[in-house]
């Protein structure tokens, strides 16, 4: 294929992996129909945050399974699966708010299965975008990330002008517009070789010089190399597989592993290769050497024994906890703030208030991704910083979300608690793929996003839960099993006092990540030095 033909089907891929996670971040849009839905089946806060905790549930704890489908299997076939469970979740959820009752387990169980398809699919987007563009894959994964935070707003905006008012309209417009916006781009969704891609005959000159080029490889990138193929105990730093085998150059259309590596040609025409062609692809390959992404794969419970494992997984609790907990009850807050404010506002009102601060969350999401993206970039390649460094912002800016919530008693304040939250879980989730890939590697990316994403299902769970325990103490019930907090902050200031002080310890937990991957960097360049001059 030319290289212009497969430049534009990148662009076009790109474009298909933004538009499927648009329709993945629909669990954050839950505060704009989760009081609505618990009022008419009469549900008390406590069992209205066990189901939107079902949802997160859902988007979190399978991530490893959905992983090693995507590596394995390619981004096709986890879309497809993301795009059936989104509307096996949403459409019975819409049959329960019309009949005005259901099961408080199938409540649940369809909750968490749109949580469950918006993972998979995502999964599917973020890994084609990270090998679509591996020299920028800070800005390639930031965009499809931003449109997962741009896609309550997307849906809430869309059905205040279809739907106004309707809960159950709006829960069938997720169900019909959430599995059409994953199956329908599917069909450009493609893995594409990297920029010039070229075979290199294993006699070629410039093979044996690719070769010289990953004695860089530190001692730590040969341990972890070790550890990743068990099946070649033998390799050292002076063996390395050709460009094609390392990284995105072995990889089919599908996204999954080809297999072999160098394509033997033993005809006479092997002789004839230009040395032009042989020089580009030894660039890729001193290119691939150099970035840690590609030379290094750790999968899974290989990364146990790793550090920067256990760092990144406690930040990602910490502070997605954080900021779901404020996602999921943004609604509840303003009805709490609003009936102490002002008793006289009608439920409309209320609702168009709910739907305000989900509309500003999800943008507010957006624009902290897209700047988490590219500003990560900006760090590693203007800075030479590192990309911790946004996730020491998040942790800043959920901190004065929070400090601001537990002081906010005028509801027209609110919308700063709503903003600063999505600024600060968009600066979470902008970056932490890129993340994830220097530090165990590209290869398995999306497995290694799963386990990731397995902290939030304790860490959210516990602060939704205990928001709702809290909102319920406080709230009195009316007749036919209503509930009504008419208390203002009190109804929810206890459970801010607990999330300032998990910013704190996320704060703490991020420097010290930063002060300890610079030191483990620093080492191996020092190593790397050594040997060159050995």
């Amino acid at each position: 294929m030319p290289e212009t033909s497969i430049q534009t089907a990148r662009w076009v891929s790109s474009i298909a992996a933004t538009l499927i996670s648009l329709a993945c971040g629909t669990n954050y849009v839950y505060s704009a129909w989760g009081p609505q839905f618990a009022e008419k089946l009469r549900l008390s806060s406590t069992q209205q945050n066990l189901i939107g905790a079902s949802g997160n549930l859902g988007m979190y704890s399978l991530g490893i399974p959905v992983g090693v489908l995507v590596d394995a299997k390619g981004p096709r076939l986890a879309a497809i699966l993301g795009g059936i469970l989104l509307a096996a979740g949403y459409f019975p959820l819409h049959q329960a708010y019309d009949k005005g009752s259901g099961s408080m387990v199938l409540l649940c169980i369809y909750s968490y299965f749109t949580g469950l398809g918006g993972c998979a699919a995502f999964a599917a987007a973020i890994k084609t975008s990270a090998l679509n563009w591996p020299r920028h894959r800070g800005t390639a994964t930031g965009v499809p990330l931003a449109a997962f935070g741009l896609s309550a707003f997307f849906f809430s905006m869309f059905a205040q002008f279809v739907y106004p008012g309707s809960t159950g309209d709006f829960l069938m417009l997720l169900a019909c517009g959430t599995m059409g916006l994953v199956l329908i781009p599917l069909f450009f969704l493609r893995v594409l070789p990297p920029q010039h891609y070229s075979s290199v005959p294993s006699r070629d000159p410039a093979f044996a010089e690719s070769q010289l080029l990953h004695r860089t490889r530190s001692e730590e990138s040969k341990y972890r190399a070790d550890r990743a193929h068990p099946e070649e105990p033998g390799m050292s730093s002076s063996t390395v597989p050709h460009p094609e085998q390392d990284g995105a150059l072995g990889q089919d259309e599908s996204g999954a592993e080809a297999p072999g590596g160098v394509m033997s040609q033993t005809d006479e025409t092997s002789s004839l290769m230009s040395r032009s062609a042989a020089s580009s692809v030894a660039i890729i390959a001193e290119n691939n050497v150099k970035d840690r992404a590609h030379r290094i794969d750790i999968r899974g419970l290989q990364m146990l024994h790793l550090v920067e494992f256990w760092q990144l997984f406690a930040l990602m609790g910490i502070l997605t906890g954080i900021g779901l907990m404020t996602i999921n009850n943004i609604g509840n807050d303003a009805t709490a703030l609003w009936r102490h404010y002002d008793d006289s506002v009608s439920e409309d009102f209320i609702n168009k208030r709910q739907a305000m601060h989900v509309s500003i969350l999800s943008v507010c999401s957006f624009l902290g991704r897209l700047a988490s993206g590219l500003g990560s970039d900006f760090l590693v390649k203007v800075l030479k910083a590192s990309r911790l460094w946004c996730l020491t912002v998040a942790a800043l800016v959920f901190l004065v979300a929070q400090v601001l919530a537990l002081s906010i008693q005028n509801p027209h304040y609110l919308s700063f608690v709503s903003g600063l939250t999505g600024i600060g879980y968009g600066f979470l989730f902008g970056c932490f793929p890129s993340l994830v890939a220097e530090a165990f590697g590209i290869h398995g990316l999306s497995t290694n996003w799963g386990c990731m994403t397995l902290s939030p299902v304790i860490s959210g769970n516990v602060f939704n839960l205990f928001y709702g325990m809290i909102y319920d103490h406080h709230s009195i019930v009316k007749g036919e099993g209503e509930r009504e907090c008419t208390e203002g902050l009190a109804c929810y200031r206890s459970a801010y006092v607990v999330t300032v002080v998990a910013c704190l310890v996320g704060l703490a937990v991020s420097l010290w990540s930063i002060h300890y991957v610079y030191r483990l960097r620093h080492e191996e360049k020092l190593k790397d030095l050594e040997e060159r001059n050995e």
